[in-house]
Order: structure tokens, then sequence, then C-alpha cells
């Protein structure tokens, strides 16, 4: 009987909980239901924009999920397990050489050279292995705006001029405001560091030449299977561009030859691998395009299906060699961690594409925000054109070098210099999806303190520029 009190207020307490709960559940179902009820369905410009928004979803799934963000995942996944915290740290930590940290931050991301997809996985991964904020946020930063075939494709299509400030831009950037942030977050940084520290140190059994090819392995796979076609039929980028697919399939041997070598993968395994990949690039090449191309998705639009059946084909075996039978500890970790990078990251970006399909639609096109909008209110060179050009910029999703004909086609319609370099310096580092997944990584506040620092820098970069010119 003693018990009968407490276990009634217990009870008689917990029903406001329990009720505030139902009204919440009660709440959404009545919202859902009058968002269904108030559908604008028959509206041009809403129907529009919902085609738009399964368009570029498509786009995207087309053009970026496999080539792109696959290699991407395999990559974010082996800086979590092959790469030594302690090299973290000694070169991108807390603690590390502000200027040194910077510095290989910024030239790491010009190197991938990735859209602002691609790159957030990478991110992510130096993110856990204890790299500071600073040096984190340039590289996020650098490496879809350093993009060295970019900006002269910039140079030229919209002007020397323009292509130089670009460069100019995108690199000051990238140290700026990872300076900026550490600056911003230097005692949080300090208490980062101080754990980090009392992390034991872990020497990397794996000597750097072998870390080294491993990695580079994985890096030409993912730069050279997303090489974009230049404008110049001749020339250097012409003959890379041409010899794409060798280049990438060379460095597919390479990885081969390392799974058997360093992580225990059966030899057989790796042939299996490599004579399916190459069955399905002759069925395709010689029996499947021919026959049945017009039938398939995209094709009309050059979706390279000869090389992108292979590939799914040879990114499925090696997910199963590293996931079962007979390898390493460390090749099983190592699908864990892509297969962990590409569960939190995949449905915030498919999220993301979807609302920005709808609001702003594919590049070209338009979504419920009409594009006469935009290009009125980006003329001139204000300050107001300015931000208003590195918002859209920021929100909009940019393909690598798909930004460069946008602009051209906005200042055809009378876009100023000045918004067009803001765009250009917010639009590739920034999306939609990007911002959802690094809200995922670092935290609400620093994504917004990010976001808002490229884009004011943006718009006093575009309306100096523009001042200038």
């Amino acid at each position: 009987m003693a018990d009968t009190p407490a276990t009634t207020c217990s009870t008689t307490c917990s029903q406001p909980a329990v009720w505030r709960q139902e009204w919440k559940k009660l709440l959404g179902g009545m919202i859902v239901l009058v968002a269904f009820f108030a559908l604008p369905l028959g509206w041009q410009r809403f129907d529009q924009s919902i085609f738009e928004t399964l368009a570029l979803t498509k786009w995207y799934a087309q053009e970026h999920v496999l080539l792109c963000l696959v290699p991407a995942f395999f990559i974010a996944g082996a800086i979590g397990v092959f790469i030594s915290q302690n090299a973290v740290m000694k070169y991108l930590g807390p603690k590390a050489s502000k200027p040194l940290a910077l510095g290989v931050a910024s030239v790491s991301g010009t190197i991938l050279a990735v859209c602002s997809c691609t790159v957030l996985p990478l991110f992510a991964g130096i993110w856990r292995m204890g790299a500071g904020l600073g040096a984190a946020v340039a590289f996020l930063y650098s490496g879809p705006a350093i993009n060295v075939l970019a900006i002269v494709l910039t140079a030229a299509v919209l002007g020397p001029s323009l292509g130089i400030a670009r460069a100019i831009g995108a690199v000051s950037f990238s140290v700026i405001i990872g300076t900026v942030m550490h600056l911003i977050y230097r005692k949080e940084e300090a208490a980062r560091a101080a754990d980090m520290m009392e992390t034991p140190d872990d020497e990397d059994a794996r000597p750097l030449w072998q870390t080294g090819l491993y990695f580079a392995s994985l890096v030409g796979i993912l730069v050279f299977a997303n090489w974009g076609k230049p404008q110049e039929p001749q020339g250097i980028w012409q003959l890379i561009w041409q010899s794409k697919w060798i280049v990438t399939s060379s460095f597919a041997v390479m990885l081969g030859i390392i799974l058997v070598a360093w992580f225990e993968v059966r030899w057989w395994k790796v042939v299996a691998i490599g004579l399916a990949t190459l069955l399905t690039w002759l069925l395709s090449t010689f029996w499947l395009i021919p026959n049945l191309g017009h039938y398939l998705p995209g094709y009309e639009h050059g979706l390279p299906y000869t090389a992108m059946i292979p590939f799914t084909v040879a990114t499925v075996g090696l997910s199963i060699v590293l996931s079962v039978g007979q390898r390493s500890e460390q090749a099983n970790a190592w699908f864990d961690q892509s297969w962990g990078f590409a569960k939190q990251i995949t449905p915030l970006l498919l999220y993301g594409v979807l609302i920005a399909g709808f609001l702003l639609g594919r590049p070209g096109e338009e979504g419920m925000i009409p594009g006469s909008w935009v290009a009125s209110l980006v003329g001139g060179n204000s300050l107001q054109a300015n931000f208003f050009s590195s918002i859209v910029g920021a929100f909009m999703y940019f393909a690598t070098l798909t930004e460069v004909p946008i602009l051209q086609g906005l200042i055809g319609s009378g876009m100023g210099k000045g918004p067009a370099l803001a765009m250009l310096l917010a639009g590739p580092a920034l999306s939609l999806p990007n911002m959802l997944v690094i809200r995922s990584v670092m935290g609400t506040q620093k994504t917004i303190v990010f976001v808002s620092l490229v884009v004011v820098m943006s718009t006093l970069a575009g309306w100096c520029y523009g001042m200038w010119f």
C-alpha cells in the first residue's frame, strides 16, 4: 500500500508528456492532409516544378551517383581506416601549424577537383579522423571551387579577367574561410585538441609508399572517370578525355593488384571481377548499345552506358570481396566505413536534390522560382544584385563544369560581371544538398557560419570586381 501514491504520481505525471506526443502526431497528420488537399495540380508552374523535381533527381542519379559518389564513399572509408590518426593530427589537426594545415587542405582539394556533393564523404572522413575545423572547412571549400579545368574553361568562355578573378578568389577564399572558422571556434578547437591528444599513438603498420599507391589508385579512378569533355577539339585536355577510360581501367587494375598483395583478397576473386567487367564491356559495346541503346534512359544525351555498366559490375564485385569471404580485417573495416558514409549522406543528398529541383529546376530549366526573376535581379553591379546572385548560387546545385554554360546564358540575359563572379565563387562550393549533409557532420551553427562566410565573401568579391571592371 505504501507504493500506491508513488505509482499513481508516476502514472499521472507521465500523462502530459504522452498527450504532447499524441498532439504532435495529430498536428503533423493534419499538416500533411491539408498539404495534399490544397495541391495546386493543373497550375502550369506547379506541374512544371514537380516535373523538374523528378527530372533533376533522375539526372543526378544518372550523372553523379555511380561515377562520383560511389568512388568518393570508398575513398572516405579508406581515409577512416588506412590514414593514421597521428598523420591527420600532424598535418590537419587542431594543434597543427595553421599555414601548413590550410595549405595541405587547399592543395588536396585542388588535386581532387570534385563537385559540392562528391567532396562531402571526403570531408566527413577527415573531420572524423580529427582534422581541425579550419583545415576541414578549407578542404570542403577548395574541392569544388579550385577546379583547374573549370577555371580554364571560365577564362576561355567568359573571358580571361573573369577566369583569373575566379582563380584568385577561390584560392584566397579557401584559406580565409578556414582561418575565420578556426578563430571563431578556437576555444572549442582547443578542447577538441586536448581530447585528441589523449589518443595513444597508433603507428601505421603499412609503409607510406603502399598507402600512397593505394590512395593514388582510388583517386585516379574518381578523377578520370569523371573527366569532362573540353570545349577545344584538340590539345592535352582533349587527349586525356579521349583516353579517360583507358586511364581509369589502369588505375582499377592497380587497385586489384593491391587488393591481392596487401589486403589478403584471393587472387581468383579479383580475376573474376576483372573478367566479368571485361565481358560486360564487350556485351555493352558490341551488342547491347547497338541493338537496344535507344531504349535506355539518357542514352540520347550521351550517357556512357558502355562504361557505366562495367563500372557497376566492378563496384558490386569490389563490395562483395570486401564484405564476405577471406580478406584482411582492414579490408572489412574499409567496407564498413564506406557503407556507413553511404547510409549517412545519400538520403540527405536525395532530399536536397528534390527540394532544389522543385524550387530552381534543372540547369537551363525553371522550377517554382521563375528564371526571369533571377535574370532581372542580377543585372548591374549593386550589392543587392551580388548578394542575390550569391544566395541563388549557394542553394542551386551545379555539377562540375556546368556553371560555365549556365553563367554564359545568364550574362547573355543581362547578368552583370560582378554577380557572375559572385555566383562562380558561391555556386560550385555549395548547394542545398551539400548544406544538409554538412549540418549532419558538424552541426547547425557551424554550417550557418560557413555558408554565411561563403555568401558574404562572394558578394563582396563580386561587387569589387564589378566596380573594377
